[in-house]
């Protein structure tokens, strides 16, 4: 399947892929595997989301972070490897949630990525994850989510 005309299928627009924060790089390669550094949902926003979930954000809206942090993943993806068809499988997504210390919902959130990796490379997409509740993340976003993909030539 190409993934482009599956993108186009689903209305799904990659933004230009987010800058790294600090002294790191989007991408590291090595071998067939393909780490992306901890993104948030701030690639093509006008306006970066702050707070945790719990407090200023509810869950329906941490799904929809987690869904715009999945965007901004594969358009790193994209820019590293020219083409999101050289993606083999979605290994891992790890997700910190910035959360109220009673917030229980953090699988919800994550779902948001989740459910877009499958929904654009089908089997492909479904993948081991972790998610953990932070007490605080980089730039007080409400998430964020690193991830491993197999990778082709």
């Amino acid at each position: 399947m190409e993934i482009e005309q599956r993108l186009k299928e689903l209305n799904l627009v990659l933004p230009n892929a987010s800058d790294p924060q600090g002294s790191y790089c989007n991408c590291v390669r090595t071998g067939n595997l393909l780490y992306v550094s901890g993104k948030g949902p701030v690639a093509g926003l006008s306006e970066v989301p702050k707070g945790k979930l719990g407090r200023e954000y509810d869950t329906a809206q941490g799904y929809e972070f987690a869904r715009i942090t999945g965007l901004d993943i594969l358009a790193a993806v994209k820019l590293e490897l020219g083409s999101l068809d050289k993606v083999s499988q979605v290994i891992k997504l790890q997700g910190f949630v910035n959360a109220t210390e009673d917030f229980e919902q953090h699988p919800k959130v994550l779902d948001g990525c989740s459910d877009l990796m499958a929904s654009v490379f089908g089997d492909k997409g479904v993948h081991a994850r972790s998610v953990f509740g932070a007490q605080s993340v980089r730039g007080n976003l409400p998430i964020i989510i690193d991830s491993i993909f197999e990778v082709s030539e």
